[in-house]
């Protein structure tokens, strides 16, 4: 019960933060992802920069759009974490059972990490192609989750699929950048208690915000080429010739995306959009683990508290 209930705080506190963070960021995010999503030739680029994305929909009247999909968004970022902590904070005690060990490696955390990620990926697919499709259409014209899922044929929903489970690099990257560093933070204030499972240790919120920023940022880093042409793969875009003309859209690659981003903008084609990325998945990183830091230990506190409320009840019951 114990392993079951560590992994579920894990799990809530970062389903929760990851709700909170993505709705408080979402127009960053659209306005990102849009800008990702525009493949031309420099000549025939619509979008200069991020801000020209924020711009149209002001100029449209269409402000309200750069919440377009948050529904869809915050319903698959909720079930992400939620199956992503629960599987990380389970592997990770699992393993320390089995291998009779008081701390992780980098290289299981890695895995660990990886393993929770796969799953992740696998199940939430559909709703992260949905996202992607609502937020790239054009303003005031985004579909719904279904209607957006049901174009093409059902394997079109797991589009960019390869690309996300090498992604799972990322959040295995983060994560092990941040515990590992948060176990530096807090071992010199630890504190041993008779009864471990009467308190948990936390970062503050300071702490906690600069260890997702510095981890976050790093894993961006490393694996952005790989997450932009996830977004292109995604894209509800039609496919761009060099003066601006939409062709049917065809069934993406990612050996096609490679090659057109190649052909139109060159090497720096793989990184356009790197500082929008940086600052979006930063904040939100940095904003996702804050928030679960401090909601885990009041979830813990809350469980401890109902459990031993249930063990003190239970005889009462029985006797009566």
């Amino acid at each position: 019960m114990e392993l079951d209930m560590e992994s579920l705080v894990e799990a809530t506190s970062g389903a929760v933060g990851a709700l909170v963070s993505t709705t408080v960021l979402y127009p960053l995010d659209t306005c990102k992802t849009k800008y990702q999503a525009e493949n031309r030739a420099h000549l025939h680029q619509k979008y200069r920069n991020i801000s020209d994305v924020f711009w149209e929909a002001i100029s449209k009247g269409q402000i309200l759009s750069l919440y377009q999909g948050l529904g869809t968004k915050n319903l698959q970022s909720f079930i992400s974490q939620f199956i992503y902590f629960y599987g990380y904070s389970f592997f990770k005690r699992l393993y320390l059972r089995e291998s009779r060990s008081k701390s992780i490696g980098t290289a299981a955390n890695l895995l660990i990490a990886a393993a929770a990620g796969a799953c992740t990926a696998i199940v939430t697919q559909p709703l992260d192609t949905a996202a992607s499709r609502m937020q790239t259409s054009d303003f005031g014209k985004s579909k719904g989750l279904w209607e957006s899922l049901s174009q093409g044929s059902w394997s079109d929903a797991f589009d960019g699929l390869g690309i996300s489970l090498l992604l799972t690099t990322n959040p295995s990257i983060q994560y092990t950048v941040f515990d590992q560093l948060k176990l530096r933070m807090l071992k010199g204030n630890t504190r041993k208690e008779t009864d471990d499972a009467s308190s948990r240790e936390a970062l503050s919120a300071f702490s906690a915000f600069v260890l997702g920023a510095v981890s976050k940022c790093i894993a961006t880093c490393l694996t952005y080429p790989a997450i932009r042409c996830k977004v292109m793969i995604q894209s509800a875009k039609s496919d761009e010739n060099d003066e601006g003309k939409t062709q049917p859209r065809s069934r993406r690659t990612v050996s096609g995306t490679v090659y057109s981003v190649w052909e139109n903008e060159g090497i720096s084609g793989f990184f356009k959009g790197l500082q929008a990325q940086m600052l979006k998945t930063v904040l939100t990183s940095a904003l996702l683990l804050t928030i679960k830091e401090k909601i885990a230990k009041t979830t813990w506190v809350l469980m401890i508290a109902l459990r031993r409320f249930l063990l003190t009840t239970r005889p009462k019951i029985k006797s009566s």
